[in-house]
């Protein structure tokens, strides 16, 4: 099987569920919102190794600071954003924001924070030189997953699920500038950004995987295999790692239709999943929906030969 794992499962301790996770490929660490500790896991990129937990609140969404690495926040019902210095392992800032927060992104040019509301209609958008919320953009449909930026334009991608739509925000006007459609997907949830494609991966509930132009035009359509949740691109690999129950590792590279590469089954209730640019590792978090325990674990991408 060519997903090998690279270590055994590391438990994490207090058990429960987790969200949005992601790699700091610069300062080697995976940072992962455990919504069962209510807190930021911090764990060694290299060895899966627990380093620590940091108390921020019933987490969500999670974002990097390339810049100086402190970590962003989106603290779900708390209705708030929160930064971290993952270093000294505590909160430094938080600001309230008017609902449940899930998935959030970071746009460090512009230095702002996109958070979207939790089955709501708004994007909560925070300047983090003042960490305070400079606007708040209204969205069609009640079901807003995932934010994804585009880093020429600045332009902010969101999957609108319930409509099966993605929603286009002008980082200008800080409004929805158009929406298309994405009718080959049902109930739309990952979404990614292909930087050197300048196109958008999305899958949906109905087992599609699709590739759309910045315009909404239909690039690619392919057929996904199981359930699908979460999914993590990589930008220099062309790699595209999808999490349900299994692990899914896609190439989505230049402009051919994605092949699907490897899938390996990695435990009952895994939905979230990052792909380490630096190693080309994938982080897998979960919480056994049998037992209440937590775990991370990395996996190597081995083709045969």
């Amino acid at each position: 099987m060519p997903l090998i794992p690279i270590s055994a499962p590391q438990a994490v301790t207090p058990g429960g569920g987790f969200d949005y996770v992601t790699v700091d490929p610069v300062r080697r660490r995976v940072y992962a919102a455990h919504g069962g500790a209510k807190a930021l896991l911090v764990a060694d990129a290299d060895t899966g190794k627990v380093l620590g937990l940091v108390q921020v609140g019933p987490m969500a969404g999670v974002a990097v600071d390339p810049a100086n690495g402190h970590v962003y926040t989106g603290n779900g019902r708390g209705q708030s954003v929160s930064e971290v210095d993952p270093v000294a392992m505590k909160v430094l800032r938080t600001v309230k924001v008017a609902g449940p927060v899930d998935a959030i992104a970071y746009d460090p040019t512009l230095k702002r924070i996109y958070a979207d509301e939790d089955d709501g209609t708004r994007i909560f958008v925070i300047d983090t030189t003042t960490f305070k919320v400079i606007a708040t953009v209204a969205l069609p449909g009640h079901k807003p997953e995932y934010i994804q930026i585009d880093p020429q334009t600045h332009d902010v991608y969101q999957n609108i699920s319930n409509l099966g739509e993605i929603a286009v925000i002008d980082p200008h006007t800080l409004k929805v500038a158009r929406v298309f459609a994405t009718p080959q997907l049902s109930n739309n949830h990952p979404l990614q950004y292909d930087e050197r494609g300048h196109a958008l991966i999305a899958a949906g509930e109905n087992g599609t995987l699709a590739v759309y132009s910045r315009g909404g035009k239909l690039l690619h359509k392919i057929a996904y295999p199981g359930k699908v949740d979460q999914c993590s691109f990589d930008q220099s690999r062309g790699w595209l790692a999808c999490a349900g129950r299994s692990l899914v590792l896609f190439s989505v590279a230049g402009s051919g239709t994605p092949k699907l590469l490897a899938s390996r089954v990695v435990a009952n209730g895994f939905h979230t999943t990052a792909i380490d640019p630096k190693t080309g590792n994938i982080w897998a978090v979960w919480g056994d929906r049998g037992t209440g325990k937590a775990f991370i674990q990395g996996f190597a991408y081995k083709p045969k030969a």
